[in-house]
């Protein structure tokens, strides 16, 4: 299964969807096709990039179905939008979104690095996150963190902020485990001693974190 597909299978049905940063459409397309939601929004930041997805949806923005806006994060999208994806972009970049606009109703996101980042600053504004959790495509992990603006809001552990909400999860292990190798192998390089210290460190947390799940 690739990114996309496994991506959109985290998608629930809902009456207006909006897509931000939405490359070529693919996810916005299968919420139409499966009649998931009856009105959507793509967006990006880049009108070549939001042209892509323009081509790919032409007969539903005829339509009418489908509203095309070229904008920065979220400052296009109408705050009672039910549902956002933001997808493939860095933890930080979702983090600036979030602060310069809104957290969104209910919202399903794939960061591409800096996950913790993002995790922070959704616990430390209220909203309650229901999965956090890796999936795996084309031998790489990707984490997808779901959730709602309002709601009760977790309670993370610290292996949690580093590692998903699921820590018993067999795909949430195996990139546990991916990282150790990482480290280990790192570990292995001449380096300097405070680095070495601080990699030692780290595997020390992430072996403590293997034992516990």
């Amino acid at each position: 299964m690739d990114r996309i597909e496994k991506l959109c299978s985290y998608l629930d049905k809902c009456t207006t969807f909006a897509d931000v940063g939405c490359d070529h459409g693919y996810c916005t397309r299968y919420m139409l096709k499966n009649g998931l939601c009856t009105a959507a929004v793509i967006s990006d930041i880049s009108a070549k990039c939001l042209q892509k997805a323009e081509t790919l949806l032409k007969g539903y923005i005829q339509a009418g179905t489908v509203k095309s806006v070229c904008c920065n994060g979220l400052e296009g999208i109408n705050e009672d939008t039910e549902q956002v994806l933001i997808a493939g972009m860095g933890g930080e970049e979702i983090v600036s979104i979030f602060k310069n606009s809104f957290i969104p109703q209910n919202f399903v996101l794939q960061p591409m690095k800096n996950i913790r980042a993002v995790r922070e600053y959704l616990l430390k504004n209220g909203a309650q996150i229901t999965v956090d959790e890796p999936f795996e495509s084309g031998g790489k992990f990707y984490f997808v963190i779901k959730g709602q603006r309002c709601g009760k809001s977790n309670n993370y552990a610290e292996s949690q902020l580093e590692f998903g909400l699921n820590l018993s999860g067999e795909t949430t292990k195996k990139y546990i485990k991916s990282e150790l190798t990482k480290k280990r192998a790192y570990l292995e390089r001449e380096l300097k001693s405070e680095t070495r210290l601080k990699i030692e460190e780290e595997i020390r947390f992430i072996e403590g974190v293997l034992n516990e799940g």
